[in-house]
Parts: structure tokens; C-alpha cells; sequence
């Protein structure tokens, strides 16, 4: 069977380091944290009290009215904010497209906790009939792409992922296959997340998970550094637009970059932590490149998963090193992730931008805070300073807790 080409033309992004594409980027390649002292909440007596948050984010009333953007969870409004960027970029709305062949189609791995926190507290102190009837439109998973596909008219399939930390990567890649299989012209795909409450930062510290540096919150995320202690908590959204190749060049869109392999496998072995060896992280990377017809040694850069916990960066170094052989050395890897913390079920959209960008731009973000590598993570990091190198194919790897894993391999487009 002959699979249609798939095109991104469109990006919309938020997270800590900016709240649109551009000033992300920017401060990517500038290799500043986008991590500090939590704002939004009072934090005293949390066991952390840092996170990558998004700062002065106020949603824009045509995309949602004032009413409406008290009563919606923040991931709600994150995903109207990006997607509506991503939407304008690639000139979908102009399109020409049936409605009902553009779907929508998300990851999140939490849904609206921040609401859902808000509302017990309410039942608990003031009665059933005072918690709002918002409420649980407000917190599902699939409430972004509802509000988006209302907002814009968009007919086609409309879904949300739920895989934790690998969720906006997997929705990419179905979001992908929709497309190679015909059944749609047009995704809005990534993932949408907004966590940081005192509900995950308590769970995820209790678990041991979480960096506690919270004297020094813009190194706390030092990926495969011998001092990481643990991930950063982070929040945002990361949306791509994709479509028919052919269709997509026969409008005059503008072709970003295209999608040419997706691999999803599991590892299997425990319900946190990641196989030692990586061998679930190996058999997703070797699917996608099954689906691409991609030489191993086209691809140079990998966003990595990247959390900067003591395991997991010890176990993706080495899945990458069992796929590409001697080819490791010379790939480039970095993990945005000690820029952005940590955004769960929206880091792989967030991450597929950073790999897009670097095809586009020639210059590859850094891992920041990487002072003392440690010896069992010994490939090129792209330390602390971003760098120019021209790429073909760049491959992101999204992981999450079940032992869940991702890879998406994007092409340059020329």
C-alpha cells in the first residue's frame, strides 16, 4: 500500500521560556531556563516550590470569552492558545478543505487537575451543590480538541491520548497515520498540559521524582549531568498542524518540515522506571525507522526524553547507542527539557517543534545546566550552548510511566 506524504506547515507553542513559537525559540537557542519560583499558587509548605510555569498568560477573548476562561482548566486554554498559532501560521482556516476532513487530535497526560483540586476543596467545605457545573467539561482529556474543532468547525476525527509523559508524541503519530491512510487531509496535533498543582507536585515528590533544588530552580534540570537529582515540573503546549503532502503543496501552503516514521512499543518491566538497558526505547526507534525507509546514519539530532533523573538518561544513552551503532558518536542529542522542565503529556509536541526547528534553522538547542557529565551518559549533549549543524532527519523520543514509548522521525524539507 502507498502511503500519502505527510507536511507540517504550521507550529503554535507556550511554555515557561515564552507564549508564542518565536520567543521560545529564541530563548532555546539563548540557552536560557525557563524555570523559577512558582507564582500562580501558594506554596508554603510544598516540597518543592519551582516548576517550568508559564508567566503573564492571558488567552484572547475571540478564542474564548472572560466568562468562559474562569470556568475552563488551564490546558483547555493553553491548547486554544497554541493551536489558534499554529492554525494562522499554515493558513488551514483558508484552506479549502472539507470540515470533516480536518481532524484534532491531542495528548495530555493529566487532564484538568488545577480544577478538579479547586472543586473537591469546594465539595469538601461547601456542599455538592456548590461545585460548578463547569466542572467536569472543564478537566477531560479531550476538552481542548472539543473547544478547538467548535471554535474553528473542524468535523474530523477528534480524540484525546492518554499515554502519561509519551501522550502528545503518540498523538502525532496517529495524528500522522490519519493522513498517510487517507482518511483525513488536515491534523491539529501535540499535546496540551497544566499540572503544577499542589495534588501532582506532592505526589510526584513523594515518589522521589522531583528535583528539590529549590534555592537554585534554574538548575534544577541538568539532564545527564552527575548531579541531577530529579525532573522538573513543567507546563504548556505544543501544536502542529499537518497535512496531505500533495495536498498541502497544490494550496501554496508553505512545508515546513514532513513526518516519515512513528514507532510506539513497551518496555514491559516495571510501572516508573525504564528497562536498564532500554530495550523498549530501542524497539520504538527501530519501528519508526521501519515505517521511514530512513538510514540510520541520515539522522543528526535527536531531542531526547531527557528528564535528568538517574535512571532514565542512563537508559535512553544507552538505547541510542544499541539503534545507531557506531553512528552514536556522531550524533548530536539534547534534552530541552533542562530549558522547558518537565510538560508530561505535552512534552512530545513541544519537543517535535524543537526537532523542526532545528531541520529548518540549522541550529540545534542545548542542554543547559551540563557541568559534570557523567560517564555513562558519553555522547554529544550539545552542552550548555546551542549549535549550527545542517541535518537531513531529526528524531524526538517521548517515554512515560506503564512503560509507554514514542519516536517520530521528521524530515527536512528542501
Amino acid at each position: 500500500m502507498k502511503f500519502n506524504r505527510v507536511a507540517v506547515t504550521g507550529m503554535g507553542a507556550i511554555c515557561g521560556l515564552g507564549n508564542s513559537l518565536d520567543e521560545i525559540w529564541k530563548n532555546a537557542l539563548a540557552g536560557k531556563a525557563g524555570i523559577s519560583t512558582l507564582e500562580r499558587q501558594n506554596t508554603e509548605n510544598w516540597p518543592v516550590t519551582f516548576g517550568g510555569e508559564v508567566k503573564n498568560f492571558k488567552l484572547d477573548p475571540s478564542l474564548m470569552d472572560l466568562k468562559d476562561q474562569d470556568r475552563f482548566d488551564l490546558f483547555n486554554q493553553f491548547a486554544l492558545h497554541a493551536g489558534n498559532e499554529a492554525i494562522m501560521q499554515a493558513g488551514l482556516s483558508e484552506a479549502g478543505y472539507a470540515p470533516e476532513k480536518i481532524g484534532v487530535l491531542f495528548g495530555t497526560g493529566l487532564g484538568g487537575f488545577p480544577h478538579i483540586e479547586a472543586n473537591h476543596k469546594i465539595f469538601l467545605e461547601k456542599g455538592a451543590r456548590r461545585v460548578s457545573p463547569f466542572f467536569i467539561p472543564s478537566v477531560i482529556p479531550n476538552m481542548p480538541e472539543g473547544l478547538l474543532a467548535i471554535k474553528f468547525g473542524f468535523k474530523g476525527i477528534n480524540f484525546a491520548v492518554a499515554s502519561a509523559c509519551a501522550s502528545s508524541a503518540h498523538a502525532i503519530g496517529l495524528a500522522a497515520t490519519e493522513i498517510m491512510l487517507g482518511r483525513q487531509d488536515a491534523m491539529v496535533t501535540g499535546g496540551t498540559e497544566a499540572v503544577i498543582t499542589g495534588y501532582t507536585i506532592a505526589g510526584f515528590a513523594s515518589m522521589k521524582a522531583l528535583s528539590k533544588r529549590n534555592e537554585e530552580p534554574h538548575r534544577a534540570s541538568r539532564p545527564y549531568d552527575v548531579d541531577r537529582d530529579g525532573f522538573v515540573m513543567g507546563e504548556g503546549a505544543g501544536i502542529l498542524i499537518l497535512e496531505n503532502y500533495e495536498k498541502a503543496k497544490a494550496r501554496g501552503a508553505r512545508i515546513i518540515a514532513e513526518v516519515v516514521g512513528f514507532g510506539a512499543s513497551c518496555d514491559a518491566y516495571h510501572i516508573t522506571a525504564p528497562h536498564p538497558e532500554g530495550l523498549g526505547a530501542l524497539l520504538c526507534m527501530e519501528q519508526a525507522f521501519e515505517l521511514s525507509g530512513v538510514k540510520k546514519e541520515q539522522v543528526g539530532y535527536i531531542n531526547a526524553h531527557g528528564t535528568s533523573t538517574p535512571l532514565g538518561d542512563v537508559a535512553e544513552t544507552q538505547a541510542i547507542k544499541k539503534v545507531f551503532g557506531s553512528h552514536a558518536n556522531s550524533l548530536s542529542v539534547s534534552s530541552t527539557k533542562s530549558m522547558t522542565g518537565h510538560l508530561l503529556g505535552a512534552a512530545g509536541g513541544l519537543e517535535s517543534i524543537f526537532c523542526i526547528k532545528a531541520l529548518e534553522t540549522g541550529i540545534l538547542p542545548p542542554t543547559i545546566n551540563l557541568e559534570n557529565q557523567d560517564p555513562k551518559c558519553d555522547l554529544d549533549y550539545v552542552p550548555n550552548k546551542s549549535k549550527k549543524k545542517d541535518i537531513e532527519y531529526a528524531l524526538n523520543n517521548s517515554f512515560g510511566f506503564g512503560g509507554t514509548n514514542s519516536s517520530t522521525i521528521f524530515k527536512k524539507h528542501s
